[in-house]
């Protein structure tokens, strides 16, 4: 009877203990999204990144963004997000994209050919703002129509920075870019030097001078609010865009913002690697 008892307090503190153990294991985290993500130290420099794999979500944050008749295809890698009439997505923030002193704008794109004459602008992005300005962005990439003149071999195109602009037209239009193939676009700013580089699959495009003369030469986007892509910025406050502001009719992927000015090394890894 007693080596019973000591047999059954054995069985029992050996249970105690194994229930003990088990509920102090720690638990596995909640899958938060399978989407696609990029090594990058928390505050690192990029700020934001969709890769457009059958969401919307932008990484850096988990931020989802809201879209308006837009469909996913296939991309440079993986998917894309084509916009059709009226297509867009608008993201209600850029993350800390809104403290940098120097910044980069990466993206893929596939467009066949410009809008019709007098159909207006295909705007890539647009950065919206809460200044008291016409454009009622703080920087945007658009794409004018056939009219002005723009070709699939020559794209006419227009980069604003904080009420500076950066006219790719006439004589200084872009090669190729609406081709109906996939082309990469880099806009790289240094804000040690004031400079804005734009390259095109890598290769610099020198045609326009790159200096930034207003701000003090330094662009400030503390009053920037959210980023359009496919659209201009006025869909991210609630606006409807002037009649002129057209939309994407066409594919974009791997859109990234950084917070430092990628240099043309940095800009050809991500060609090679079709990020």
């Amino acid at each position: 009877m007693f080596n019973d008892k000591i047999i059954t307090r054995s069985v029992l503190l050996a249970s105690v203990i194994a229930l003990a153990a088990i509920g102090c294991q720690k638990e596995k985290r909640p899958v938060l999204g399978d989407y696609p993500k990029d090594t990058n130290p928390p505050g690192g420099p990029l700020k934001f990144y969709a890769a457009y794999e059958n969401t919307n979500v932008d990484s850096i944050r988990a931020n989802f963004g809201t879209d308006n008749n837009i469909t996913y295809v296939p991309g440079i890698s993986g998917q894309a997000f084509q916009g059709g009439a009226d297509g867009y997505i608008v993201y209600p923030s850029a993350n800390d994209f809104k403290k940098s002193s120097s910044f980069t704008v990466s993206f893929w794109m596939k467009k066949n050919g410009p809008n019709p004459a007098g159909a207006g602008t295909s705007f890539a992005f647009g950065l919206a703002t809460s200044k008291d300005i016409w454009t009622k962005m703080d920087m945007f990439l658009e794409f004018e129509d056939a009219g002005n003149p723009s070709t699939a071999d020559l794209a006419a195109a227009k980069f604003y920075l904080r009420d500076q602009w950066y006219e790719y037209v006439q004589a200084n239009r872009l090669p190729n870019v609406l081709n109906n193939q996939w082309h990469h676009l880099v806009f790289s700013f240094d804000g040690t030097t004031s400079m804005l580089k734009f390259y095109i699959d890598a290769v610099e495009f020198t045609a326009v001078p790159g200096k930034f003369n207003n701000d003090g030469g330094t662009p400030d986007f503390s009053q920037s609010g959210g980023i359009v892509v496919g659209g201009a910025g006025h869909y991210a406050l609630g606006k409807t865009p002037d009649d002129w502001m057209g939309n994407f009719k066409g594919d974009i992927d791997q859109f990234r913002l950084y917070g430092e000015a990628l240099s043309a090394a940095q800009v050809t890894e991500l060609f090679n690697s079709k990020k």
